[in-house]
């Protein structure tokens, strides 16, 4: 980006995010700087995760005024252009399946520089100190009201559903909490149960009870799609394996899970058309079995203590230095 632009070491991370579009989702003609908050994004970069025509259909991307006029989202491409009014572009409502970018903006002003506000964090955190045990899940929990769906409808939650809770229920899960049932109905407002989903949870399919709590809803989602996205081979590699124990749902039990369902997923109709589309070729291109999703658990939680030891040992240099490079030895 610096050498292309010739802005050689002047430009700071602003912002990193992993970009999750499913159907109905679209942006009309716009900059990326056309909001006062976002002035000082000077520079831009798409990193396409997945291919248009193979993972997902629409969201081809548009530029006004430049050539070409049309970019196709290829796994592995990356775009890159100035953030501001000289490249209004758009981009065309997803139809089909679900369009993953990894999108950064870029700033000349060091005061908005996203690595030192996250070391300053990392800092802060239970990272400094190796010997916790890190919690089996990632990142840390953002507001709740960026979960609920449609956003228009977050200060009444009336309707819509929350984005975690319709990805599980689309791939055949629920969640069951251990909290009185109660305290579901004496909330005013699925924004005030929402700290609901922040506690332990389990999760249960079809009339089954995985007998191990999670730390939250992201910990369950993390979990749950890493099984999606790995289950071919766990299952190849965990034939034979005894599964963690699973209990039968009792009556009282269902209950709540059907009190949660009613909380958290409002309009089921529009959860259902977002997401299970979306989720049809996970479903055919593997049976479930708690054997390998218990191998799943036990999985994502070596990655997570893989990744926290890292963070570990890479955070004194990346404080003193503000970034890290991985330069290989020479002769290596």
């Amino acid at each position: 980006m610096e050498e292309f632009f010739g802005c050689e070491f002047e430009l700071f991370v602003e912002f990193t995010g992993l970009i999750s579009w499913t159907r109905g989702a679209s942006i009309g003609w716009h900059s990326d700087d056309n909001r006062p908050y976002l002035k000082q994004r000077d520079f831009a970069a798409v990193c396409y995760l997945n291919s248009y025509g193979e993972d997902f259909k629409g969201g081809l991307f548009h530029f006004q005024d430049w050539e070409p006029t049309t970019i196709v989202p290829m796994a592995g491409d990356a775009l890159m252009y100035t953030a501001d009014s000289r490249n209004i572009h758009s981009v065309d409502e997803i139809t089909g399946g679900e369009r993953l970018t990894l999108t950064l903006w870029f700033s000349r002003d060091g005061s908005h520089d996203e690595d030192a506000k996250l070391i300053s964090f990392l800092s802060q955190s239970q990272l400094h100190n190796s010997e916790n045990s890190p919690h089996p899940h990632l990142p840390l929990s953002a507001p709740s009201n960026m979960y609920w769906f449609p956003t228009n409808q977050e200060s009444s939650y009336q309707s819509g559903f929350d984005i975690r809770f319709a990805r599980l229920h689309s791939l055949g899960y629920d969640i069951y909490s251990s909290e009185d049932k109660s305290c579901f109905s004496a909330l005013d407002s699925s924004h005030d149960s929402s700290e609901i989903l922040m506690e332990p949870l389990q999760l249960t399919r079809e009339d089954e009870l995985f007998d191990e709590e999670f730390i939250n809803i992201l910990h369950v989602l993390q979990v749950v799609q890493f099984y999606c996205w790995k289950a071919s081979d766990l299952q190849k590699s965990e034939k034979g394996r005894k599964r963690r124990n699973v209990v039968q749902l009792s009556e009282s039990q269902r209950e709540k899970i059907n009190s949660l369902r009613l909380t958290f997923l409002k309009d089921k109709q529009l959860a259902e058309t977002i997401f299970s589309p979306m989720t049809d070729d996970m479903h055919r291109q593997h049976s479930f079995d708690w054997a390998s999703f218990s191998a799943a658990v036990t999985a994502w939680e070596a990655y997570t203590t893989k990744l926290h030891k890292e963070l570990v040992a890479s955070l004194s240099y990346w404080r003193s230095h503000q970034s890290i490079f991985c330069v290989p030895s020479e002769g290596s």
